[in-house]
């Protein structure tokens, strides 16, 4: 079963709001088995949507619609729905009631405009709410379906997930169509897309005549390179063999080509791969940093249970805090050798088993004598310290969260390289 998603919203056109439920959706639909071909936007205008809905409907056999249902002039999905369906509106008194009821348990009256709510395509299922008041509708066309739900993100979730996936699921099953697909993302840091790409080529060739595997690409600014796998099977157990199978043959070339670049897998970030292994080896982290200003620290935060392992940071941005508090010898502080003191100052100061630190120049203008772009990282673990230098593209803002992933990468590395 093919199925296709539409967003209606002129908000969505404009870039004013990110459109999530696109998103959300196809993510939905492929952890079910379903295929999603195409998505679609379409502003607040009564012919276009129309023409979406058509072109959907011509190309796929069931559609999700996000967005319209509300009790404005522009929420028009409804009356659009009915053309297609070649029916009249009809106001159901019983969603009315429903509504009523709704805004009289907040101790408020229903504006009349909410009566539009309560508009039906003739021969449309409900699909009652359960967190606001548009309900959602289910539109038989022909031998085909258009669900509608609304735009707002809680709602739209609640109702894919109480009606409209199990009337999906259902119809494939009587297609005799039904499938499971697995997917896994593998997450990278320090490859381009196309030396990715380049890597894993030959694994695109042995796959171009398999349509039950797929490899994707999906770059991520500051969170790197994400390289997914996904495996179409005949049920859970034949995708996930599919699946492992395929992980194991795309891992094998990226380190053989590209080195240790995988750190994670899903939603494992760069902090959770530190996390991970202070744990595995026991030890505690402290962080001075200079050009980040704390974005290495905040990132580490955000990994609940942090407090067992993450001693604290120092933003030693100021030269004289470098000298004073960390004991960075009297000189330039653009440098490797700042870096490595750094490290070794903020370990000393707070207590902790491994001291991470960088220094480095944002810009736009030069410091030390260093481009903008320029970063030394330092790390301290027992007797051993590594420096690494970086030379990082883009604005002041790119160059600081490129700074904070590439010093939390070396780190990972090193523990690797220690284990």
């Amino acid at each position: 079963m093919r199925v296709e998603i539409v967003a209606v919203g002129t908000e969505l056109l404009l870039g004013q709001i990110p459109d999530t439920n696109s998103q959300w959706l196809g993510e939905q639909l492929a952890a079910n088995g379903i295929t999603s071909h195409f998505h679609q936007h379409v502003g607040d205008n009564h012919e276009r949507i129309v023409l979406a809905f058509r072109t959907a409907l011509a190309r796929s056999d069931a559609v999700i619609v996000c967005g319209g249902l509300g009790p404005t002039q522009d929420d028009i999905t409804r009356a659009a729905l009915a053309e297609v369906m070649n029916v009249p509106l009809e106001r159901d008194p019983h969603i009315i009631e429903t509504i009523r009821a709704m805004f009289a348990s907040r101790g408020r009256t229903m504006p009349d405009n909410n009566l539009l709510q309560a508009d039906v395509p003739r021969g449309a299922s409900i699909i009652p709410q359960a967190r606001g008041t548009a309900p959602g509708l289910i539109c038989p066309v022909g031998l085909k379906v258009v669900y509608a739900v609304p735009g707002v993100p809680y709602e739209m979730s609640e109702m894919f997930e109480r009606a409209i996936l199990p009337d999906l699921l259902a119809r494939e099953r009587a297609s005799g169509r039904s499938s499971v697909i697995a997917s896994r993302v593998l997450r990278t840091w320090g490859a381009s897309e196309s030396a990715l790409a380049e890597a894993v080529g030959e694994r695109f060739d042995a796959l171009s005549d398999d349509e039950r595997v797929t490899i994707a690409f999906l770059a991520s600014g500051i969170e790197g390179i994400k390289v997914r796998v996904t495996a179409r099977g005949d049920d859970a157990q034949h995708a996930e063999r599919l699946l492992e199978h395929e992980e194991h043959e795309v891992r094998a070339l990226i380190n053989e080509k590209l080195g240790d670049i995988i750190f994670g897998i899903d939603e494992e970030t760069m902090e959770h791969a530190i996390a991970t292994r202070l744990i595995d080896r026991g030890d505690s982290l402290a962080v001075a940093e200079s050009v980040t200003g704390g974005l290495i620290a905040s990132r580490l935060v955000g990994v609940a249970g942090a407090s067992q392992w993450f001693r604290g940071g120092i933003v030693s941005y100021a030269s004289e805090v470098k000298f004073d508090l960390l004991g960075v010898p009297r000189g330039p502080v653009v440098s490797a050798d700042a870096a490595r003191a750094m490290a070794l100052g903020v370990r000393r100061v707070l207590g902790a088993d491994i001291g991470l630190s960088v220094t480095g120049v944002a810009g736009p203008e030069e410091q030390d004598g260093q481009p903008a772009g320029t970063v030394f990282v330092g790390i301290a673990i027992g007797d051993v310290t590594h420096e690494v230098a970086l030379h990082l593209p883009g604005d002041r803002p790119r160059v600081r969260a490129y700074s904070a992933i590439s010093a939390l990468d070396a780190l990972r590395r090193e523990l690797d390289a220690l284990s």
